[in-house]
């Protein structure tokens, strides 16, 4: 089965003297079923691992800056250790969006205090709940010092 990887959907912007318009016209919203806001006041949370077989996510960062991993899952009730997670930094002053397909966990931390994320996904809450499993936060990644 060849499986979706991780991207960065770039988006753009246009200036002129009534201001700016931001836009990632790459990303399709057609699959699109529900969008929740995360703020993380603290620069110790982390909210991971979280794996799905469906659920296809969309990060965009709308304040600060986040770190959000993704690891692909290659045995759903005990994952091995490899592969191990890749990351990108999402910041609000580059309009992009991360798009990590089924297949993979993904887990996220704020660079900033107060940062928020937007979070994209094809399935509805009941559907993601049904599709989702989780892993310690402390698996895998040390999200204090391998992040850069």
């Amino acid at each position: 089965m060849n499986i979706a990887k991780p991207k960065i959907i770039k988006g753009g912007c246009f200036k002129d003297e009534r201001g700016t318009v931001s836009f990632i016209n790459d990303f399709n919203m057609s699959s699109i079923k529900r969008m929740y806001a995360i703020k993380h006041e603290s620069l110790q949370t982390i909210r991971a691992w979280q794996g799905h077989k469906i659920e296809h996510k969309y990060f965009k960062c709308t304040k600060g800056s986040f770190a959000v991993a993704w690891k692909k899952i290659d045995n759903y009730k005990c994952p091995s250790d490899l592969p191990l997670p890749e990351y990108h930094i999402l910041k609000a002053s580059e309009n992009q969006i991360l798009s990590i397909p089924p297949g993979y966990m993904n887990g996220l931390k704020a660079i900033e205090k107060n940062a928020e994320i937007l979070v994209f996904s094809n399935l509805n809450l009941e559907a993601s709940l049904k599709d989702s499993i989780r892993f310690e936060n402390k698996l895998w990644l040390d999200w204090f010092n391998n992040i850069r």
